[in-house]
């Protein structure tokens, strides 16, 4: 950590910390970064500004486009899955989108390690827009319970998850010395429970900041905090769009800014670090802002592409009545699909589901992706390349 750039923040202070290096078997003493309370109000500059509004206007015509599906709930499962993978992607665990899909068929035994992380986010994800939309607030013991979800079965699994770390964390260390890293979160005492706290009274208020203005903040703060011992990148993203729903700037969680921040990683981090520098705010809210711009009007073309899509299958199935064309309508939001869970979403019997999906495979609009199965699972490559 560059002392000297961070020495003097005005956002907050460097503390003193000591320990135990079990990988040189030393001692060290060295800073960690402690970060004041989010402010009340955040000045910005009027170019700023615009650069909120225009990301606003984009989010809202996001939203829009999401509403004008039959069933705009739909297209969350692809977005929670798309968003999935790119989050993950950001903490070095990649899995193909199709790969994701097919997880929600297999057993834990049939999916890779890095799959079953990336489905553990999927789990964890939908699980918090189900209490968003129950109306429980954003909280610290949601995110609790959201992080042991996301280690499940993972290499950081173990007695600590599910809980706010008691030890110290160090980013960005590698193999080096703790004075090497990058950046040194706030000791495990009350600088890091009392910061935690602050940041769930301010995340839970509305002062007149615009939502944009507060979720750049509130990200920034709590990776700044990095409250857990694994899994603080990939919440910090999920309570972005957790503020979006709460603040009722998107009815259906269609919306992440993962794919975008995974394609400008080093500005990304960057911005963060900057902040606590500098503590000026302008840089990173046009960032924040830019990636809500940038995928915004992605989930707007994405939504055209599954329309025209959809509307082509209703062509081709045209008089067509039943199951058949059922299962073609909600291809946008299951572009893989087994008898066994048409039957179940269509109540209808697996030999009637069955039928229905080989008239679909025969029509060219699925196909079987897997062999040798009881249950084969078929696939819309259509669908799957306007998600990708």
């Amino acid at each position: 950590m560059d002392l000297d750039k961070i020495r003097n923040s005005p956002v907050g202070e460097l503390v003193p910390i000591t320990g135990y290096d079990p990988r040189f078997r030393e001692e060290y003493d060295y800073f960690a970064f402690a970060p004041s309370p989010l402010p009340k109000e955040i000045a910005l500059t009027g170019s700023t500004y615009s650069a909120v509004v225009d990301a606003a206007s984009a989010s809202a015509r996001a939203d829009e486009a999401a509403s004008l599906l039959p069933n705009p709930a739909l297209l969350a499962r692809p977005a929670t899955r798309r968003e999935a993978v790119s989050t993950s992607a950001l903490e070095g665990t990649y899995a193909a989108l199709s790969d994701v899909f097919e997880a929600d068929f297999l057993q834990d035994d049939e999916v890779s390690k890095s799959v079953s992380e990336v489905r553990n986010y999927v789990n964890a994800a939908e699980t918090a827009y189900e209490l968003i939309g129950q109306g429980h607030p954003i909280s610290i013991r949601m995110l609790e319970d959201l992080q042991a979800e996301l280690l499940r079965g993972t290499a950081s699994d173990g007695a600590h998850s599910g809980s706010v770390r008691t030890t110290q964390v160090f980013i960005g260390v590698g193999n080096r010395r703790v004075s090497s890293a990058r950046f040194v979160p706030p000791p495990a005492d009350h600088r890091l429970t009392d910061g935690l706290q602050a940041w769930e009274n301010w995340i839970r208020t509305s002062d007149g900041l615009p939502t944009i203005v507060r979720v750049a903040a509130a990200h920034y703060q709590f990776e700044t905090l990095h409250p857990f011992h694994d899994g603080n990148g990939r919440l910090g993203r999920l309570v972005a769009a957790l503020q979006l729903m709460t603040a009722g700037d998107l009815r259906y969680p269609v919306l992440n800014i993962s794919p975008w921040l995974e394609q400008n990683r080093p500005e990304y981090q960057d911005g963060l670090l900057r902040v606590s520098q500098t503590g000026e705010w302008d840089d990173w809210v046009c960032f924040i802002s830019a990636a809500i711009h940038a995928e915004s009007l992605e989930v707007v073309a994405r939504v055209d592409k599954l329309r025209r899509l959809r509307d082509s299958f209703q062509l081709a199935l045209r008089g067509s009545k039943g199951v058949a064309l059922r299962i073609a309508d909600d291809l946008i939001g299951y572009p893989m699909i087994t008898a066994s869970l048409a039957a179940q979403l269509y109540s209808v019997s697996y030999q009637a589901a069955n039928t229905n999906i080989a008239k679909l495979v025969d029509m060219g609009i699925l196909r079987q992706r897997s062999t040798g199965r009881y249950d084969r699972i078929f696939q819309c490559d259509a669908v799957l390349a306007a998600l990708e």
